[in-house]
């Protein structure tokens, strides 16, 4: 497992939806409280950064620029995806990610793995996953999703 895998276990992500923001945090497994986003039609909901490759800190600039070639490439394969922001439940490590629908999770971590990353998560109905990138390795858990409001106009990509 990669050094840091207690911390992508505990990790939280908000996600921007065109109808409102939701922030999702694990539980244990076979929980599943709040409602699923109906933006994303059932499936599985990937969410990947490239902030931060290895698991170590980059400059404000590699990041931005990293994170701008991982959205062409969100882009040029033609899915839908909502901006994303991952981080630790206490608010202090925050990373830019993006949602993304329409990929199986072998293509979403080997999108992970193209930008150095050690794990993605993939949020479906019924489970929270980390999965890793450089092996088939998952840990799987519930998850509670809590509303943050409402988002202005649609960010639906």
């Amino acid at each position: 497992m990669p050094s840091n895998w207690n911390h992508y276990r505990t990790a939280v992500v908000t996600i921007r939806f065109p109808d409102g923001t939701v922030h999702v945090e694990p539980r244990p497994a076979g929980k599943a409280e709040g409602a699923f986003p109906a933006a994303a039609g059932g499936g599985i909901v990937h969410v990947i950064t490239a902030w931060n490759p290895l698991g170590r800190t980059a400059s404000d600039d590699a990041n931005v620029q990293a994170q701008s070639l991982l959205l062409d490439e969100v882009h040029q394969r033609g899915l839908t995806w909502w901006p994303a922001v991952g981080g630790d439940a206490g608010g202090t490590h925050r990373e830019e990610s993006v949602a993304v629908v329409g990929m199986s999770d072998a293509a979403a971590r080997d999108l992970g793995r193209r930008f150095g990353q050690d794990a993605i998560f993939a949020w479906s109905p019924d489970a929270w996953r980390v999965l890793t990138c450089g092996t088939e390795a998952a840990e799987v858990s519930g998850w509670a999703v809590s509303e943050r409001g409402r988002s202005a106009g649609s960010d639906r990509r």
